[in-house]
C-alpha cells in the first residue's frame, strides 16, 4: 500500500491581498533587515537604483546597499506608504535616498527615473533590476494576450529600457544585477509566462555581461527561490500562502533578508572576477544553472 502524504502545515495565517501588494499589510511582515547587522563599507561613496525597492527583496537590497555606505534611488509603482518607510530606514542609516513612482515598463518613465537619480544622488554605480509582476493560471490558454504583455514588460522588457537608460551613467568598475527566478531553471506549471520572463532574464544577463565586458561594467544575477515578499500575498490564493516555500529542502521561504547579501557581494568589487553569472540563494533546490 502506498503511504499517504502527511498534509502540509501552514506555516502563517492564511491571507491575500489585491496587486501589487503592500508589504505594510502582511502577516507576519517580512523581514528585511537583521537590525544588529552593521554593514562593512564595501559601497562607500557609490550610488544605487534599485527598481521595485519599495518592499520585499528590493526594499531589502536598498537596506543592505545603505548600510555599507551606498545613496539609494529606489522606482516603485504605487506602492507609496511602503517606499516612504523604505527611503526613511535609508535615511536614518545616514545615506540619502529618493524614490520614483511609475512604471519601469516605459522607456520614457525608464529616462526620467535615472535621470532624476543622477540629479538627485549626482550620479549612478550599481543598477538593480527587480520589479515583477506575476500571474498564476492553471492553463496555458487562460493566459490571455494583455496578461502575457504586461507580464514580459514589467519582467524583461523594464530591465531592457531600464539598463538602456542607466548605461551612459554606469562607470568603469560599475555593476548591474538583475533578479531572474529558481523557476527560469525548474519552471512552473502554473506560471509559464512569468517562468518564461525570467528565463529570458538569465539570457539577458549573459548576453548583457559579454556586450560590456570591455567597458568595464559587470552584469550578474540572483534567482531565488521562495521568498515571502508582497508579490506571494497578492497572487497566490490564501491557502497556498499559507504553506509557501515548505516544498523546498530547508522546509520554508526564505526571508528578503537572506537574500540582500548575494546583490550586495554580485554589486561590490568583491565580485571584480563574476560576469554573466547567477547566484541560486532558494533554500537547497538543485538547479545547475
Amino acid at each position: 500500500m502506498p503511504q499517504k502524504t502527511a498534509p502540509k502545515k501552514p506555516i502563517r495565517p492564511r491571507q491575500s491581498q489585491r496587486p501589487p501588494g503592500h508589504e505594510s499589510k502582511m502577516k507576519p511582515p517580512p523581514i528585511a533587515e537583521d537590525r544588529e547587522h552593521a554593514g562593512a563599507g564595501r559601497l562607500i561613496g557609490k550610488v544605487a537604483l534599485v527598481t521595485g525597492g519599495d518592499s520585499g527583496i528590493g526594499r531589502a537590497v536598498a537596506i543592505a546597499f545603505a548600510k555599507e555606505g551606498a545613496d539609494v534611488g529606489i522606482v516603485y509603482l504605487n506602492e507609496h506608504d511602503d517606499a516612504r518607510e523604505t527611503c526613511a530606514r535609508i535615511e536614518e542609516l545616514g545615506r540619502r535616498s529618493v524614490a520614483i513612482a511609475g512604471d519601469a515598463g516605459r522607456p520614457a518613465f525608464c529616462r526620467r527615473a535615472v535621470e532624476r537619480v543622477v540629479k538627485t544622488l549626482r550620479r549612478l554605480d550599481v543598477l538593480v533590476n527587480n520589479a515583477a509582476e506575476q500571474h498564476p493560471q492553471e492553463r496555458l490558454t487562460d493566459i490571455t494576450e494583455q496578461q502575457l504583455e504586461r507580464t514580459f514588460r514589467t519582467n524583461i522588457f523594464a530591465y531592457v529600457f531600464m539598463t538602456q537608460a542607466a548605461l551612459p551613467h554606469l562607470p568603469r568598475g560599475g555593476a548591474i544585477v538583475n533578479t531572474t527566478s529558481v523557476t527560469a531553471y525548474r519552471g512552473s506549471h502554473h506560471l509559464i509566462d512569468y517562468a518564461s520572463t525570467k528565463g529570458a532574464i538569465v539570457s539577458f544577463t549573459r548576453s548583457l555581461a559579454q556586450a560590456l565586458v570591455e567597458r568595464g561594467v559587470r552584469v550578474n544575477a540572483v534567482a531565488p527561490g521562495p521568498i515571502w515578499t508582497p508579490l506571494i500575498a497578492s497572487t497566490f490564493p490564501p491557502k497556498q500562502v499559507a504553506t509557501f516555500g515548505s516544498d523546498v529542502p530547508m522546509k520554508r521561504a526564505g526571508e528578503p533578508k537572506e537574500i540582500a547579501p548575494s546583490y550586495v557581494f554580485l554589486a561590490s568589487d568583491d565580485a571584480s572576477y563574476m560576469t554573466g553569472q547567477v547566484l541560486h540563494p532558494n533554500g537547497g533546490e538543485i538547479v545547475n544553472g
